[in-house]
């Protein structure tokens, strides 16, 4: 296997492995608060639910990422490795970093934002929607991590 296949390879992990963490933690941060909610107010679970699903996007942001790495770099559905440029291989490592870097830190941060949306929900369950504009303000920079690592995957040319 050639070191730009590896690069790309490793691009991918990153994308997929580090926004994928970044979700599970602030996934298991709302939901250990939630938890407590739900237990005092079970009829709330579905409300919880909602704010605990948040964090969990930017997981799926990274997985889509890695798949289109390992789609330009030819090592899906084609059954033999294309012959990848060193530059390309790199390039692609370098894209996945966007959704990488902010995949993780925004659902980390958009746990801790949604977890204190739980308080919200607890005391005024009709200010959910602000709970959810709060922590969904926190989410709009993976999806601008998301749009740069699409944009540069598919402007590489070779």
């Amino acid at each position: 296997m050639s070191l730009a296949t590896m690069l790309a390879i490793l691009g991918a992990v990153f994308a997929a492995g580090f926004a994928g963490i970044g979700s599970a933690l602030g996934v298991r941060k709302v939901g250990e608060v939630g938890a407590g909610l739900v237990s005092e107010e079970p009829e709330k679970f579905g409300r919880v639910l909602l704010l605990q699903a948040l964090p969990g996007t930017q997981g799926i942001y990274g997985f889509l990422t890695a798949i289109m790495v390992l789609q330009k770099a030819g090592l899906l559905g084609t059954g033999t490795e294309k012959d990848l440029p060193l530059q390309i291989g790199a390039a692609l490592f370098v894209a996945s970093l966007a959704i990488a870097l902010t995949g993780f830190f925004s659902a980390v941060y958009q746990g801790s934002v949604a977890a204190q949306g739980i308080q919200i929900l607890a005391r005024r369950p009709q200010e959910l929607g602000k709970a959810i504009i709060m922590a969904a303000m926190v989410e709009t920079y993976a999806v601008l991590g998301l749009l740069i690592s699409i944009l540069s995957i598919t402007s590489i040319k070779f």
